[in-house]
């Protein structure tokens, strides 16, 4: 099973700035591309300090890239429903140039009220754009002459440049949180899927993903390289289990006050393309970091507790790759490496 790097800044400026932030999770993107690890992903978001520091995870990819040699770049993930689809195909085609064809993309829906409220799109017309922006991009990225008329963008005999260094096209992601549509319309893509199994249980996202899988199978076969999962966590490796759940804790609970703060919008929102999510940030705010450990929605403690932790949640959900998120609850960035080498030098050899 593959190991990578999840990151996902949740910083608040006055506690900790975007200079001293990238700085530092360059760093762990050295580290984790010297000792072998499969991925660093980091996600689009906007206007709060729930991801605010990363409107372009194409832009902090061309950094990783400059400075590692063999690890695979994530956009984990882009929001296509705020962009159109020639800017999509053509930045990310560079990026994939730049790295000399490490650039995996991913897409999701977006799901925060206030972002689509500042670019003036309909949530109601959320999943269609987002489908058709995705597919837009991939017919972009492998034909000529593209010519779309669609309600959210129209253009004629479009040629995108520069062309991907991959061949047919970067390997496509999407996210998935909670639609079973989703899960389902990804593996009829024969897209890989990504999760972040923060407030499903494990049972319930396994259910989810075997979705998944059996609809990749249905329309593909076994054509291509097959389904593919990636779970994203938070981790925290310490030299044992007491010292871990110490540090963690405080940055867990910052990170789930962040998350409440940014989806609190969803306090006076619905829509019919996210059933469920109204009243979002009380499910956030009823969590603990205690209970997010005992969940198995964190990985906490010492070398061998994190390595039984790590075997449990393989077998609840049977992923291919484990993406570990290292940056949650703005952890400082001497904190972050400590436990990412930990985890290199303690855990993995310690793993199937």
């Amino acid at each position: 099973m593959l190991h990578g790097l999840s990151l996902l800044p949740d910083c608040r400026p006055e506690r900790r700035g975007a200079a001293e932030y990238f700085h530092d999770v360059l760093n762990l993107a050295r580290i984790a591309d010297s000792a072998g690890l499969s991925h660093v992903k980091i996600t689009e978001h906007y206007l709060t300090p729930y991801g605010g520091y990363c409107p372009s995870p194409p832009a902090f990819l061309s950094a990783v890239a400059a400075c590692t040699t063999r690890i695979r770049l994530l956009t984990g993930c882009l929001l296509p429903v705020f962009h159109h689809p020639v800017r999509l195909a053509a930045e990310t085609a560079m990026v994939d140039a730049i790295s000399g064809g490490r650039l995996d993309v991913g897409f999701a829906r977006a799901y925060l009220p206030q972002e689509f409220e500042a670019f003036g799109i309909d949530m109601d017309e959320s999943r269609e754009r987002y489908e058709k922006t995705i597919e837009a991009v991939v017919r972009l990225w492998t034909e000529e002459d593209v010519t779309e008329e669609t309600p959210f963008f129209s253009y004629r005999r479009a040629t995108s440049l520069p062309r991907p260094v991959q061949r047919p096209h970067p390997p496509v992601w999407g996210a998935a949180v909670r639609s079973r549509q989703s899960f389902a319309w990804l593996g009829e893509q024969g897209y890989k899927l990504l999760v972040t199994p923060a407030l499903t249980p494990l049972a319930d996202m396994r259910d989810n993903i075997d979705l998944y899988r059996e609809a990749y199978r249905a329309r593909h076969g076994t054509d291509g390289p097959g389904p593919f999962v990636a779970a994203s966590l938070p981790l925290l490796v310490a030299d044992d289990d007491r010292t871990a759940r110490a540090t963690a804790d405080p940055l867990l609970a910052a990170y789930l006050d962040v998350w409440a703060e940014a989806t609190s919008t969803w306090q006076k929102t619905a829509s019919r393309d996210y059933p469920g999510y109204t009243g979002m940030s009380r499910a956030i705010r009823a969590m603990t970091p205690q209970r997010f450990r005992e969940t198995g929605s964190a990985v906490v403690g010492g070398p061998a507790s994190v390595t039984e932790q790590i075997a449990a949640v393989t077998e609840a959900l049977a992923p291919d790759c484990l993406l570990w998120q290292a940056d949650y609850g703005a952890a400082p960035g001497d904190v972050a490496e400590r436990s990412l080498r930990l985890f290199v030098d303690k855990v993995l050899p310690a793993l199937p």
